[in-house]
């Protein structure tokens, strides 16, 4: 995979670029201008990032694994230590499926009922492979989604989830807190080799 310098990025006219990106070449990016990304973030191969007026506001020591995608209007902020699996879709704007309304961008809004709504995923939420996230989700501390999952709704910290749409399955360990604490001080945390 080959990444993009820090420059490369910048040249992009994204609104600011953390030390150490990892950002593959073969990703796509619309409204540079309203991504924020912080140190130590890789974003992998066949990656979509659009931002809408809202903008995207990725934190540190962030993975966007491939085919994952990061869609709409509304803003989109993921902090430090999140780790987002393959083909996770994100989205902050959702068509009204009802019928009452017509459907896509293509249509002018006055015939449309589109959903805009922030998402946001607190320190250390993992999320796992093909799993969608709707408007107007926040993911507490450390929630773990598992695979396949639908996120329709915001969701307590600490707390393992799944399903179509998501259930509390069980409490999620709080080591990673502690091991948190210990990488910040340690060396390891200048960069992933």
């Amino acid at each position: 995979m080959a990444f993009y310098s820090k420059q490369e990025l910048l040249n992009l006219g994204f609104f600011s670029v953390g030390e150490n990106p990892m950002i593959s070449s073969r990703a796509s990016f619309y409204g540079c201008s309203r991504i924020v990304i912080g140190d130590h973030v890789r974003i992998d191969d066949f990656c979509i990032l659009s931002a809408g007026e809202g903008g995207i506001e990725l934190g540190s020591y962030i993975h966007l694994a491939v085919y994952s995608s990061i869609i709409g209007a509304g803003k989109v902020h993921i902090h430090d230590f999140c780790n987002i699996s393959s083909r996770v879709s994100i989205y902050s704007s959702n068509d009204d499926y009802s019928g009452e309304f017509m459907t896509n961008p293509m249509v002018c809004e006055l015939y449309t009922n589109v959903t805009h709504g922030p998402v946001i995923l607190n320190k250390h939420v993992i999320v796992g492979a093909g799993s969608v996230i709707l408007p107007n989700v926040t993911i507490g501390l450390g929630g773990a989604i598992g695979a396949l999952s639908l996120v329709n709704s915001s969701l307590n910290p600490l707390g393992i989830y799944a399903g179509q749409p998501v259930k509390y399955i069980k409490a999620r360990k709080e080591n990673f807190l502690e091991l948190e604490a210990q990488f910040i001080k340690s060396k390891y945390n200048q960069g992933i080799n």
